[in-house]
């Protein structure tokens, strides 16, 4: 792999390897990529490895939203919903009275 980078990682497990990172090319308006500039300055990373962490903190946050979505579309597939009493304590937990 001459002229890659390689990367050290550390796994579950508790070991160190190598990683060789895929390419990913990306089209930015000139605004979006000016302020890439700065900030990479500013932090002295480089624009490839802040945006490999933003997409990694989208996909993370994402991917969550995902399961919930649908482990709650499973839940109401099986006819497991909250009772009325259960949504009033909750909506009571979280209403606030007017003073």
């Amino acid at each position: 792999m001459h002229g890659l980078k390689t990367v050290r990682a550390f796994t579950r497990e508790g070991m160190w390897h190598r990683v060789f990172p895929k390419i990913l090319t990306s089209r930015l308006d000139g605004g979006l990529r000016g302020k890439l500039d700065k900030l990479a300055a500013a932090t002295r990373r480089s624009r490839s490895f802040l945006a490999a962490e933003a997409i990694r903190e989208y996909v993370a946050l994402n991917s969550w939203q995902i399961e919930e979505i649908q482990k709650g579309l499973a839940e109401a597939e099986r006819g497991e919903f909250a009772s009325e009493s259960e949504v009033k304590r909750v909506a009571k937990k979280w209403t606030c009275r007017a003073r």
